[in-house]
């Protein structure tokens, strides 16, 4: 007599997303597990993103556990240990799941919940478009190799933008907002930093760190 979630832990295999609702599964795995080196959240996004027309409220595409903070080393069987992400990849982690809509599962020592942890998995604004009620996953647009942008439709017709660099470096990636389906001028806010950013014409650009994302919110002026 209470709430029970279930998640089918099919690691993609037999297009779970098409048909693990109707077997009573709420989640599904999309894919096989991340691993401890985490290097492969981009690739997971961009993939999970492809299966977005099966995300709807109560039907959820996995793509496995948030591993930030201290996490288990399956390769060991050790104690808990730092995860190997740099502060801006911890960001980049939480603002993809969020942008797909993903369960927010986390997998990881509460004993050793730091501040930083908490920080990137306990803000609000970033929680808030993981769960808008739409349920929709972000579809992700392709700018070069190292860059897209990552747009989610969200409930009170505001959109959240995800601007993506998987590369090795700083580099400049821009959202047009004719290509995420937007017009006219725009509030934008950067949601990690809980503040509005000014009134943008027709786009939005910002410097991402090597392996980094910027989460933004954009609204309309009136």
């Amino acid at each position: 007599d209470r709430d029970i979630v279930l998640n089918l832990c099919q690691y993609g295999m037999g297009e779970v997303w098409q048909w693990g609702s109707q077997v009573g599964g709420h989640c599904w795995r999309t894919a096989g597990d991340l691993g401890y080196e985490l290097n492969r959240i981009f690739q997971v996004a961009l993939k999970n993103s492809e299966h977005r027309a099966w995300s709807k409220p109560g039907s959820w595409n996995d793509p496995d556990y948030l591993q930030i903070g201290y996490i288990g080393n399956a390769r060991t069987g050790g104690e808990p240990e730092p995860c190997p992400f740099s502060a801006d990849e911890q960001y980049a982690f939480m603002s993809l799941w969020a942008l797909m809509a993903a369960p927010l599962f986390y997998s990881g020592d509460l004993n050793q919940l730091d501040e930083f942890t908490l920080n990137v998995l306990c803000n609000p604004e970033v929680i808030e478009v993981d769960q808008d009620p739409l349920g929709i996953s972000a579809r992700g647009d392709s700018l070069s190799a190292d860059t897209f942008v990552m747009i989610k439709e969200l409930v009170d017709g505001s959109t959240a933008l995800g601007l993506c660099n998987r590369g090795q470096g700083p580099l400049e990636v821009s959202a047009l907002w004719s290509r995420c389906g937007l017009s006219g001028k725009k509030i934008v806010r950067d949601l990690w930093r809980q503040k509005d950013l000014g009134v943008y014409d027709s786009d939005f650009t910002a410097t991402v760190p090597r392996h980094g994302v910027v989460l933004i919110r954009v609204r309309g002026t009136e």
